[in-house]
């Protein structure tokens, strides 16, 4: 383990004036995105067998519990995670070890006694959010047993916070492997176990359980290995830190209760409003909707956030990193997005079972609405950067009314269908928004190459849904095919143009070779 000064020195890299990033965004979006690539296929199998083991109904108790258990995190945990990322960022940017060695060390302690005030609260209101999600009192064991998930995953969170924090992208993907893998194996068995006395359902909370453990394990594990500096540090100096992590926190995790509180009453919306099967198929588009984008967005919060928040003062260098991260994710998502569109039904039936087809409409709209949720998030990470704590939480809170309002009315007139089409509406308002602040906040504005882009992939995609319902099945799934391998093709030749060919993992670089978007030896033109 090298020491901490070239720590520092690894972590606080960052690209000179007017140095192009797409290098470092396709890098970190392979690391993170090979991990959760390496996590989709974990996930597989227990998703499978959560399927047909619990079918619909079953399933859509799992994403009730994990809703109630990601909100208790979520208010116990103050929005640390993220505000620990821009703080141990900030440290790290001074070269101060001191510092660093300060904001770590509260962090660590502040994760772990909201953690344990989390369970608490859990425990005590067990019984009210039963009645609350349920209308009786079955639940409330099995709520209570959450209260030790939701202390894993807030530990885990803080640990992980430190190492995002430090930059260390890599030990991050393999943390993320690791969990899924151990949590996987485990979930497995405690599911088959309760499934052979016929009381499966049962066992979901426990899995759940297991796989916030293997969570804190491994972020315990390779958080470990972060060597600071061994400092006093007084009462007043860890109350200061303490006071400055909780005070940005408070407005992250504000957000965050607005995002997780939406769609825990999205699932009480469907669960009442339509049938506990309906949640279940909620919960299943939902998941399989997050899979590909997923590893764009995730490369976004744990690379790209850091990147911004050490050059958030500079307009015009913020608003370039901006629109180049924004062109990767768009370049790496319309491939697979019109892929899901074309293949929807084969992969609900592949992931989970034919039980689950009324979800595969619900899919197709959430597939739109992840297409601008790649476009708008890069946007949105202006203002954490930036620490415009108030103008992003009235942007969220907006948003989320917003949300909450379309699900509504659109389960009262379109049943089921109505959740995926609130989706989609509520990320074309979010868009329009986000780009207003961010344009009055900074003077963003799309570069010519994302106007492109959004000029070609907009009209493709739109056309691609469409043909579902106005040609045969065969037809459609032959021109989503035709128009995802057109658009992957498109999108791989760009990215040639941006970097140099050994920036790319060795099997792409392959790929490209072998399609001749680019020769062996070429370079990139910028």
């Amino acid at each position: 383990m090298p020491p901490v000064s070239v720590q520092l020195e690894t972590s606080v890299k960052t690209l000179n004036k007017g140095e192009k990033s797409y290098g470092q965004i396709v890098k970190s979006s392979v690391l993170i995105g090979g991990s959760s690539v390496l996590n989709v296929g974990f996930s597989i199998v227990p998703t499978k067998a959560m399927a047909l083991l619990l079918g619909p109904s079953g399933y859509g108790l799992f994403g009730v519990y994990d809703s109630i258990c990601n909100l208790t995190r979520t208010v116990a945990g103050m929005g640390i995670n993220t505000s620990g990322v821009r703080q141990i960022a900030e440290a790290v940017g001074t070269g101060d070890s001191r510092r660093i060695a300060c904001t770590v060390i509260t962090l660590r302690r502040v994760a772990f006694y909201t953690g344990a005030l989390g369970a608490l609260f859990l425990l005590a209101c067990s019984k009210p959010l039963s009645l609350l999600t349920f209308g009786d009192s079955r639940h409330v064991a099995a709520i209570a047993l959450l209260a030790l998930a939701a202390f894993f995953g807030d530990v885990s969170a803080g640990q992980g916070a430190v190492i995002q924090g430090m930059r260390r992208i890599a030990d991050l993907a393999r943390m993320n492997v690791l969990g899924a893998l151990y949590g996987t194996v485990f979930s497995i068995v405690i599911v088959y176990l309760y499934y052979r006395h016929g009381i499966a359902e049962q066992g979901v909370v426990p899995a759940l359980v297991c796989a916030a453990a293997m969570g804190i394990l491994m972020s315990w594990w390779y958080a470990r290995k972060i060597r600071v500096e061994t400092v006093r540090i007084t009462t007043s100096q860890v109350m200061a830190e303490a006071s400055a992590l909780l005070k940005l926190g408070f407005v992250f995790m504000a957000s965050s209760l607005m995002v997780l509180g939406t769609n825990y009453l999205i699932r009480i919306f469907a669960l009442r409003g339509i049938s506990l099967e309906a949640a279940g198929f909620y919960q299943a588009a939902w998941a399989f909707s997050v899979l590909y984008v997923n590893f764009i967005l995730q490369a976004m919060g744990t690379d790209f956030y850091p990147r911004l928040t050490a050059i958030a003062g500079d307009r015009e260098e913020c608003n370039r990193l901006v629109n180049e991260q924004a062109e990767v994710g768009l370049l790496a998502a319309c491939p697979g997005v019109l892929a899901t569109l074309a293949f929807a039904p084969l992969v609900i039936g592949l992931f989970y079972s034919a039980k689950f087809a009324p979800a595969v409409e619900i899919l197709r709209w959430f597939c739109l609405g992840m297409m601008l949720r790649v476009a708008s998030w890069p946007m949105g990470f202006i203002l954490l950067a930036r620490g415009a704590g108030k103008i992003f939480f009235w942007t969220e809170l907006s948003t989320n009314l917003v949300s909450l309002g379309l699900t509504w009315f659109g389960i009262r007139y379109f049943a089921l269908n109505g959740i995926g089409m609130a989706f989609f509406v509520t990320y074309v308002v979010y868009f329009v928004l986000i780009y207003a602040v961010v344009r009055r906040v900074c003077g963003f504005k799309w570069s010519g190459a994302n106007r492109r882009l959004g000029l070609l992939f907009t009209p493709l995609i739109a056309v691609v849904f469409a043909s579902w319902y106005f040609l045969p099945r065969w037809a459609a799934i032959a021109l989503g095919l035709i128009s995802a391998g057109l658009a992957g093709v498109y999108s791989l030749k760009t990215l040639c143009a941006l970097l140099p060919l050994e920036r790319f993992p060795g099997f792409v670089r392959k790929l490209i070779v072998f399609f001749r978007l680019t020769s062996p030896g070429g370079d990139a033109h910028h």
